[in-house]
């Protein structure tokens, strides 16, 4: 699917976006240290595809995934125009940012960030490839992660990481063990059909 074929299904599909059922008292979305490869400079490309860059015909290494969302308050009410910046490894484990020294390969086809706002109904979307997994020291191993930072005015902004589910590595990682089983959970995508990814985000408002 080209990228105008996708932005018409984002838009055809506002008004049927997936909703998680919500309830009163919903736990925020547990936050996380944004890492040391958020961007230096926003690129100038900066849309819901990853998989494509301005500047080549070409095409993102990797599986390619629709990662659907939603952005809620704690009474389960969408949050429309939120801002949602997402910033990930390439499919081969390696930052589009100065200080990713890693040896993997660049993909110079892969965006690496991108920023959208919520709709109507609090939702978004992003196309882009499943992150490979690196070494963050020669003890760990970092699973596939998406990191995400998520403002608007009369929110508390949130940053935070999405996990996959079922990734033997999820276990094993040191960040995603400080939360509890619960929070855990909050963190990992729901799988709803092959290269489909669901993420509900919950922000708290700031109190008066």
């Amino acid at each position: 699917m080209n990228r105008r074929a996708f932005l018409c299904s984002l838009s055809a599909s506002a008004g049927i976006i997936y909703l998680p059922t919500l309830s009163a008292s919903i736990a925020v979305t547990p936050s996380e240290a944004a890492g040391p490869f958020y961007p230096v400079v926003y690129p100038k490309d900066r849309d819901f595809d990853l998989t494509q860059v301005s500047t080549s015909k070409g095409h993102a290494l990797g599986e390619v995934i629709t990662l659907q969302g939603l952005v809620s308050d704690t009474e389960g009410t969408p949050i429309e125009d939120a801002m949602v910046e997402l910033w990930q490894a390439n499919a081969a484990g390696r930052y589009r940012h100065p200080s990713d020294k890693s040896r993997a390969p660049l993909d110079a086809n892969f965006q690496g960030w991108a920023m959208v706002k919520s709709g109507v109904k609090g939702g978004f979307k992003f196309k882009t490839v499943i992150p490979g997994s690196y070494q963050a020291n020669p003890l760990w191993t970092r699973p596939p992660h998406i990191h995400f930072k998520i403002s608007k005015p009369g929110y508390q902004e949130l940053v935070s990481q999405m996990y996959f589910p079922d990734h033997p590595l999820n276990d094993s990682d040191l960040l995603l063990a400080r939360h509890s089983a619960e929070d855990q959970q909050r963190m990992i995508a729901k799988r709803h059909n092959e290269g489909f990814f669901h993420h509900t985000i919950v922000l708290a408002k700031v109190a008066l």
